[in-house]
């Protein structure tokens, strides 16, 4: 496989990686923000919320990516691609991501927030210290795989014409013939894109336990 090639594979790979990025950001964000919701018990929005976990994982991601671009346009809502793409990797791992937050937070000691707030401190200032380093430190394993898996399934935005990293391997075999080396090529960034994410949970697992001494 040439220098072109190689370069093609790592600009599909950019595509990849900033899409899934900020879906991942939004993803996380949004999961944390789903589960304290439920936590209020507020019985009309959370039976919404348990109604989308459970659509939203039971449906293949490649089937939310076409309902986005393609569908939503007869409702008289357009959007862009690489918007839909994203909001719909975010939308997907939302879902999972409230499971992971929400086990978390059920299994964090109660007790520890009465005692906070007997002594003066602020709801704000309890989630901030105590509850929320170690929430992280319990939910980074599952979360970090969670986003692995959003990044091996990101290749499904590539059904509404985005070049992100297997689209642009399926180019290449097709060009040359030869689809055992782009695949080969395509496997490795993969590979050190998870085993980056996997160093970065480790990195952020130690800086979790420091915060929640």
């Amino acid at each position: 496989m040439n220098f072109e090639a190689w370069i093609l594979l790592l600009k599909g790979a950019w595509t990849t990686l900033w899409i899934s990025g900020l879906a991942i950001i939004i993803g996380v964000s949004a999961g944390l923000l789903i589960a304290l919701i439920r936590q209020k018990k507020i019985p009309v929005i959370e039976q919404i919320l348990v109604f989308y976990i459970s659509i939203v994982r039971s449906t293949p991601l490649i089937t939310l990516v076409l309902f986005l671009f393609l569908s939503l346009p007869a409702l008289g809502i357009h959007l862009e691609k690489h918007i839909a793409a994203i909001l719909s990797l975010a939308i997907n791992t939302a879902a999972f991501n409230a499971e992971i937050w929400r086990s978390a937070i059920h299994n964090f000691a109660k007790d520890q927030r009465e005692a906070a707030l007997s002594v003066g401190m602020t709801p704000w200032i309890f989630f901030r210290h105590i509850m929320l380093p170690q929430i992280v430190t319990v939910s980074l394993p599952p979360l970090v795989n969670e986003m692995s898996f959003l990044i091996k399934g990101s290749p499904a935005i590539a059904i509404i014409g985005l070049v992100d990293l297997t689209r642009v391997t399926n180019r290449i075999a097709a060009v040359t013939y030869q689809p055992l080396y782009p695949i080969l090529g395509a496997g490795l960034i993969y590979m050190v894109i998870v085993g980056v994410l996997v160093r970065l949970q480790y990195i952020a697992e130690r800086q979790a336990h420091r915060l929640a001494v």
